[in-house]
Formats: C-alpha cells, sequence, structure tokens
C-alpha cells in the first residue's frame, strides 16, 4: 500500500469515527442552521433610521416565510406564500446598500409615491397623521397609512431636509418604496431607489429583547416581546 492510499485510508477511518460519535450534534447543528436561514432569525437593530418604532439595541423577530419559502443558505424562492404590503416592516439584503437595511413598506408595485416637506401622497391619496408628541429630539406623529396606522418621527432643527421631498416616482413592478419610520435620519428608497422583492429577507412583528447602548447595555424590560405597529 502506497503512502498515499495509507492517508486516505487513515483519513476516510478518522472521518467515519468522527461521524459516529458526533452525528447528532452535526445533524442538531445543521438543523439549526437551515432553520435561521430559511424559517427564522433574529436581527440586531443598529443605529436610529427606525425611532420611534424601533430603538438602537432591539433585537427583533424575523419571519422569513412570511412571503417566500427560501432554499436554505440561498436567496432562490422555490412557493410564494403571499405578498409584502403597505406598513409591513422589512428585513432587505440591499445588493446596492451593502448591507442589511430595515424598513417600512410604503408603495407595492404600481403605486405612485410622492413627497413635498415629509408630506406624504400615495396614489394622489394625502396620507393623514395626527401629532403624538413634540420635544426636541423633534415630532412623533401617527400616520394613517390606507388601512395600517404607524408612528414616525420628524426631526427638529438640523435635520437633513433634502430628503423631505421625492417624486412623484412610480414603483416598478417587483419592487417597493421603503421608509424608515425616523424620515429625516433614514437611508432607504429615496438614497437607494426600490426595493426588488428578492432582496426581502423577511418580515418583523415584535421585538424579542432590547438592550440599552446609552446605559451600560441595560435590558429594556418594557421592550421584552414588544408588538411592532
Amino acid at each position: 500500500m502506497t503512502v498515499r492510499k495509507k492517508v486516505l485510508t487513515a483519513t476516510s477511518a478518522y472521518l467515519a469515527a468522527f461521524w459516529r460519535e458526533n452525528r447528532k450534534f452535526l445533524l442538531i447543528l445543521v438543523s439549526i442552521l437551515c432553520f435561521k436561514s430559511a424559517v427564522a432569525d433574529l436581527n440586531s437593530i443598529s443605529g436610529r433610521s427606525m425611532q420611534p418604532t424601533l430603538l438602537d439595541g432591539d433585537k427583533v423577530w424575523v419571519n422569513k416565510l412570511a412571503y417566500d419559502v427560501k432554499l436554505p443558505f440561498t436567496g432562490i424562492s422555490v412557493l410564494e406564500l403571499a405578498e409584502p404590503t403597505r406598513g409591513d416592516i422589512i428585513i432587505i439584503d440591499s445588493e446596492v446598500a451593502g448591507k442589511r437595511l430595515v424598513k417600512r413598506i410604503i408603495g407595492q408595485p404600481g403605486d405612485t409615491v410622492y413627497m413635498r416637506n415629509n408630506l406624504l401622497v400615495v396614489n394622489d391619496k394625502i396620507v393623514d397623521f395626527e401629532i403624538l408628541s413634540e420635544s426636541r429630539e423633534g415630532t412623533i406623529i401617527v400616520e394613517h397609512l390606507f388601512e395600517e396606522t404607524h408612528q414616525a418621527l420628524l426631526s427638529a432643527q438640523g435635520s437633513n431636509r433634502s430628503t423631505r421631498s421625492y417624486g412623484p416616482a412610480q414603483v416598478p413592478a417587483d419592487h417597493f418604496f421603503v421608509l424608515g419610520d425616523n424620515r429625516d435620519n433614514s437611508a432607504d428608497s429615496r438614497l437607494y431607489s426600490f426595493i426588488p422583492r428578492d432582496q426581502i429577507v423577511g418580515r418583523s412583528s415584535s421585538v424579542v429583547f432590547s438592550m440599552d447602548s446609552d446605559h451600560a447595555f441595560r435590558p429594556r424590560s418594557g421592550r421584552f416581546m414588544a408588538t411592532l405597529d
């Protein structure tokens, strides 16, 4: 037997023994990775773009079966389950941004979106809003987007006023127009353009837990399993 064959035989014997001793653990590990890839996962919120709905340090639940069944470890959809809709908070693997984004769907395929000084118009319909509170940080409003209601933050002085106006623009097929709830401090469709459907990872509807980075990463008890609007 040559040296090469001896090495191959020894390697095969080692791998076989390793598999026998660790197969339960390996199968569990692969199952967990497949679950996280294709079924559900947690996503960390970093930054202020979704305030007041989401805070820096939030960990949100991501339902990856909300819209599609995808092959694990790929972005290939094998079955469409539902269509993303206005008001959904979605997680996006943005190729243009080169990172993962968390935003809210404002416009669906075929919608015409228009903004002037943060006044939002969708399909020639002005999106009504009410002022909830005002502070030095800004004004929190409750926005009524057709059948969906959510909060948004309009910043006070020093905000980025260049993003307060947009369009009008029509959302193309298989794309979505998204905004951050912190309207003056969000890089969203106003910067990155429309979001292709196949870059949507899933939908989030709850915060699992939250750590306050401004206070030594103490848990925010009031946000444990909090439902998102």
